[in-house]
Formats: C-alpha cells, structure tokens, sequence
C-alpha cells in the first residue's frame, strides 16, 4: 500500500511522514483525513487537475477520508499566481458557478459520495478582525518571504499586495479547521501547504504531513497545463478532440504522459517507455495514451471512435473527405461577403492572437479549398461550401 500510495509523488514532507501517519490511524482506529484544496477561478478541470485527484482516489479506496475545500472565501481575494502578479479575485456568483461546475466534475475521478465538499467562507467568513490578527501574528514575514515568488518579486521591486501575504496562512488555517493529517496539492502548493503545518503546531493539533504531485506539462512541453495558457485536455472534453490533443503532444512528453494521465500498471507503463526506447514509432505510443484517458473519462468505446476518427480526419490526405464543422456566414463579422484572410481566421479560431495567426497563415498553414494561401492580407470572398483548414486540426465549412 505505501509504495502504490507514494507512485509519482514528487515531494513527501517530512520524508517519512506517511509511514507515520498510517501507523498513527492503525493505532488510533480511525481514517486519516486527506485534504485538496479549490480555488475556483476557472470552470473547467484538466488532466494537471487529475494528476492530484487520482491520488486522492488511492487513499479513498484504501479507507480514508478525503476532503475537498472549496476556496469559496480564498477566491474572493486573489491567490498569489506564481508568476509575479496577484491572481484577479472573483465575484460571489462566479465562485458559486465555477465551484458547482467544479463538484459536478470531480466525480469524473473520485467518489462524490464518500467524500466531504466543505467551503472555507463557513469559518473564515465568521472570523473577527481582532481573531485574523492573532491569526497572523503566528507567521513571520521572514517567513513569508521564502515563498519564491515573494522573494523573486521583493528583489525585483515588484508590487506585493498584504491581501496576497495573508493567502497562505488562510490555506493552513483550514488544515487547521478541519484536523487535517494529509494536504496534496502540486509542487507550486508547498510553501502553502507547509504553512498548514506550522499552524497546526501553533494550535497544539498533530500537524499534517504534506505530499506535492508533480506539475504536468501542457500541450506545449514548456508550461505547467494551465486553462491561462490554454494547453490543457479539458475531464469534459469531447473523445475526438481529447484524441487529437494528446496526438499533438511533443515526443518529449511521452513519459510524462504515460505516467501522470493513464491509469495502466507501473508495468505495463515500463513496457510502453521501452517500445520506444526501441525504436517504435512515437505516434503508436501517443495513441495507446490518448485511448487510455478517453477510456478514463468516457468509455471503451468512444475510445476506439476517436482512434478512427482521428485516422481519417487527419491520416487520410484526400482533403474532400474530412469532417468540416459547419459556420454560419452570418456569424462573422465582414464587409458585404468580403474579409481579410487573417480576420476571417482569428475570427474561426480566435484561441490565437493575431500576430500567432499570422505567422501560422505565413508558415502555409492555412488552406482555402485546395489552396494554401500565405498573405495574411488577401481578401477573401465568404460564399456558401468555402471549406477552411486552419492549422493541423481545424477544419471549417462556411454555410
């Protein structure tokens, strides 16, 4: 159990935290507590999310409790982003809606029904003035100031906001509420999850042990997959466009991917790392994978739909026979039936900025029937049939 519980676990602290406080359970008779944490400031959960929540499933099969906390007060203020600026805090109906949506898709990966939805606005809203003081005078700023970014922002005289150096000792006072013996999170989450440690300390309760999982890479190979960066394969995806995605990665994610997003035997991933190892040929890999996760979060069968899709869609070179996704003209914003091809495109696809637009249409990546045309400015005239292949994976029938 400890060795399938510590798969892929990137950071376990203190190193022999978990032997401990499954022997502490044994001994006391009761379930350990485990603890996630949701800020929802985005609707959609992705496959960075799932990396976390199937080792939360682990220790749910095994017995324990697992308790997710709603951020439904820590969203309303902003969590420090990590990337040098203070993350935009949201309204009370955007933290009801995404939180909703948040619920909805967790049960994608773990039991709902065996597991406690709390909101940290239940204790935390309900806290004096005078009772957040004292909260804060049990962290230092010395101590703050280790969290990276702080100190990467402080030496580079980088605003701070104190809103955004109260975060953290928010996120460990609700380790604190809740008696928490284990917070997971990703690597970016432990200075926040240490400091659920400290003050657990600070209020004579057994501090919990914390396990960081590692951040998975987006579609990109470079970022962390983040809904900002839009490189993410979204739980809800749809099979076909979850298969496309995973087919896009870079050969170099082909580990990473083999072993944070499927669900295989730590042997049968070892066999998949050898065939390519080997020789084989990457692509046969990516579409084991991409079945794999369709199979997690639809079923077997829309699995081997989107395998065949895929196949014709974009193995298939005979360009009459793809799937267009239909457009109404009068949905685009033109100019008596005519636009410039790089308005036309952004409007299709507007994910893209427009200068990537333009480098995309002036690398030939862009066809008009069966023409690739490479002048961002050339008038198009938009007439009922005109088929539009923006990229790899974009294919457009104007109706």
């Amino acid at each position: 159990m400890i060795n399938q519980l510590k798969e892929n676990v990137e950071i376990i602290l203190p190193e022999n935290g978990l032997e401990h406080k499954i022997k502490q359970a044994e001994q006391e008779q009761r379930k350990l507590i485990i603890k996630l944490g949701f800020d929802p400031t985005a609707p959609d959960l992705h496959l960075g999310h799932a990396v976390v929540l199937k080792k939360m499933k682990q220790f749910q099969d095994f017995g324990h409790q697992i308790i997710i906390i709603v951020g439904s007060f820590t969203a309303r203020i902003g969590d420090p982003t990590g990337k040098n600026k203070a993350r935009k805090p949201l309204s009370v109906e955007d933290v009801q809606h995404n939180a909703q949506t948040y619920i909805t898709q967790l049960s994608k990966i773990i039991n709902v029904e065996k597991t406690k939805i709390v909101f940290n606005s239940d204790w935390l809203d309900t806290l004096s003035f005078s009772e957040v003081i004292q909260l804060m005078s049990k962290v230092t700023v010395a101590q703050l100031m280790h969290r990276n970014d702080f100190n990467k922002r402080f030496t580079e005289n980088t605003p701070i906001a104190m809103h955004e150096l109260v975060y953290p000792i928010l996120q460990g006072f609700d380790s604190v509420k809740i008696e928490c013996d284990i917070e997971m999170g990703g690597t970016d989450q432990l200075f926040n999850c240490t400091m659920g440690r400290q003050l657990q300390e600070t209020h004579h309760i057994s501090p919990q042990i914390v396990m960081c999982m590692p951040l998975l890479k987006g579609l990109d190979g470079k970022e962390k997959m983040s809904k900002s960066l839009n490189n993410t394969i979204g739980l809800t995806d749809e099979p076909n466009e979850i298969f496309g995605k995973t087919m896009s990665i870079p050969d170099s994610l082909i580990d990473e991917f083999i072993d944070l997003t499927t669900d295989f035997s730590i042997e049968q991933k070892q066999e998949l790392k050898l065939r390519i190892q080997h020789g084989e040929n990457p692509m046969n890999i990516k579409k084991v994978i991409a079945k794999n996760i369709i199979t997690q979060y639809h079923d077997l069968e829309s699995a081997g739909n989107a395998e065949q899709f895929f196949s014709n869609q974009f193995q298939n070179k005979n360009f009459e026979e793809k799937v267009f996704e239909p457009v109404l003209i009068d949905s685009l914003h033109h100019n008596q039936n005519k636009i410039l091809l790089i308005e036309l495109c952004h409007q299709l696809k507007n994910d893209l900025s427009k200068s990537a637009m333009k480098r995309l249409i002036e690398s030939g990546g862009i066809q008009i029937n069966t023409l690739k045309i490479t002048n961002p400015n050339q008038e198009i005239e938009l007439k009922p049939h005109l088929k539009i292949k923006i990229g790899r994976r974009n294919f457009i029938e104007l109706v």
